[in-house]
């Protein structure tokens, strides 16, 4: 990196970057993005309960939240399709957030107009409805941050992934509180906090009305992949059938993926393990076949492009598909293949898998400590108050104050040291909690190893969201991050479910596990090293 060319920038000019209105937009968007958790969350739960509902009805509502694990199956919806009428008038980006927004604020509505006891299918419904809006929204409010910042401008990307953090938290945990603090006031009953909420929400529709589309060149970019795999089809007969078995391959590794997301639902608790493990296996040998193929569909339209400059076979090169089934097919291979094509192919096979691991790693013992964390407090000898105080009411606000000062961090440093500095951060904070495990349920130390967690923590997520923005290519926003968010999603899920098992399996000691996931993020950050040099091409902030 140019030191000269590009020096660091001063606290008070990192500080003037917010601002900018595009982060304020953004933090409006994050307020919308956060709020529906509230509606079918902590509100319906404490609804449910009030009427009577049992645990095990209450506990469906839990499973709802699967929609944002999964959204990535329709990400590339959001890239390709116009919703009619609205989209010439708002534009692509912001039709999708307004109509996903206007639909969680009409689920919510409904929900009032409902007496859960008396209504539960209906209202497991409704609450279906609005987590699949919701997710909708979230792949829709990620794609435009992204867009409606400069490309390769590390630094705006930095503050924004900031700004989304603290918004989303503001409408989670501080419009979150609003509910449970009027049903308790005699005048308002839960209709009426569902009605409010829903007023809230529709009134939330105004930030993406009134903000700007970002430009793009995404249709240009996805009428000339179109044209490849058109020309993909117009080759031998043997290269016709090769797609076939490559659209299966994608079609299992997106399944696979899912139900390993949602906890492979349907296998014992016995068989768990041993499917997590197999799962993991078959999804990496489809992607590394899925990678092959979509490196021969490369191959043989540069092949069509070089015959085209000589002027031969002209017959196979003025192709044009005709059927229904193969127009279907090309959609959709623009649609969902395309993305991903793309990502390989402009970062190389070798630095694009090397990205994809470092993500899937990254974040793997931050998931362990979070995954027994109640476990640990119960066990060292917290109350359920302490926990409650010191452990979830301080993490709201020092994740939001947190992110602002992470952010400023990584803009005065660049997302390559904020990922480093993050990285080790992440590590040194565990050992917090192995120091807990000597000493005992301790308050000050608590509520010191809650705030260098919360502070960490928040650092090294803006800094992880900031980096897989600038790995999106415009043309296709939505999918690659929603997949590339999917799969550190998938990091976490799959090596935290072992967390349980680490610590039985060493006897229960504490402070030797908690340093165990301290050096956790030692394989994330090789990798990080060794593709520093094509991390820095990509943008000077770097």
């Amino acid at each position: 990196m140019n030191n000269n060319k590009n020096p660091a920038m001063s606290w008070n000019q990192t500080f003037k970057l917010y601002q900018d209105r595009r982060l304020w937009r953004i933090f409006g968007l994050g307020l919308a993005s956060g709020f529906p958790w509230v509606m079918i969350g902590s509100a319906m739960s404490a609804w449910l309960s009030e009427e009577g509902l049992s645990r095990s009805n209450i506990g469906f509502f839990g499973f709802i939240f699967v929609a944002y694990s999964i959204n990535f199956l329709w990400s590339p919806l959001i890239d390709r399709v116009k919703l009619p009428v609205i989209t010439s008038w708002l534009g692509q980006r912001r039709s999708w957030i307004v109509v996903m927004q206007l639909l969680v604020a009409f689920c919510c509505w409904g929900i009032a107009s409902l007496h859960p006891a008396e209504d539960l299918a209906f209202a497991k419904m409704m609450a279906f409805m609005l987590a699949l809006s919701s997710a909708t929204q979230d792949i829709s409010i990620d794609a435009y941050r992204i867009d409606s910042l400069p490309a390769g401008d590390a630094k705006l990307m930095s503050a924004g992934s900031a700004m989304a953090t603290s918004g989303w938290w503001t409408g989670f945990a501080g419009l979150g509180a609003l509910p449970l603090y009027l049903v308790d006031m005699d005048a308002w009953n839960w209709a009426d906090v569902y009605q409010m909420m829903a007023a809230i929400m529709f009134l939330l529709v105004l930030v993406p009305v009134f903000s700007p589309e970002p430009k793009s060149n995404r249709q240009m970019v996805q009428s000339q992949s179109a044209q490849k795999y058109r020309q993909y089809f117009a080759g031998a007969g043997e290269e016709r059938r090769e797609h076939r078995s490559l659209g299966f391959a994608l079609v299992l590794f997106v399944f696979a993926l899912g139900w390993l997301l949602i906890g492979l639902p349907g296998l014992s608790a016995a068989m768990l393990s041993a499917g997590y493990a197999g799962i993991g296996a078959v999804l990496m040998a489809l992607l590394i076949y899925i990678v092959r193929g979509l490196i021969t569909i490369d191959r043989v339209t540069l092949g069509f492009a070089v015959v085209s400059e000589g002027h031969q076979n002209s017959e196979a090169l003025a192709y044009e598909l005709s059927s229904v089934y193969s127009k279907a097919l090309v959609w959709v291979l623009v649609s969902f293949v395309e993305p991903l094509a793309e990502f390989f192919r402009r970062n190389g096979v070798k630095l694009a898998l090397s990205i994809l691991l470092f993500i899937f790693l990254f974040k793997i013992g931050e998931a362990f400590l979070g995954r027994m964390s109640i476990v640990f407090y119960k066990e060292v000898g917290f109350t359920n108050a302490d926990i409650a105080i010191y452990s979830k009411l301080i993490s709201w606000w020092v994740t939001i104050a947190f992110s602002l000062l992470g952010s400023a961090v990584t803009i005065r440093y660049g997302i390559l040291r904020g990922l480093f500095l993050g990285g080790l951060a992440m590590a040194g904070s565990n050992l917090m909690f192995a120091l807990m495990a000597f000493v005992g349920p301790n308050k000050a130390l608590l509520v010191s190893a809650v705030v260098v967690d919360g502070f960490t923590t928040a650092w090294s997520t803006v800094a992880f969201v900031a980096f897989l923005s600038m790995m999106c290519n415009r043309a296709f926003t939505a999918s690659q991050y929603a997949l590339m968010a999917s799969l550190g999603t998938l990091g976490r899920t799959f090596f935290a479910s072992y967390s349980g098992w680490v610590v039985d399996e060493l006897g229960g000691n504490w402070a030797v596990f908690f340093v165990v996931t301290s050096v956790m993020v030692i394989p994330s950050l090789v990798l990080l090293y060794r593709i520093r040099h094509r991390l820095r091409e990509l943008s000077s902030d770097f």
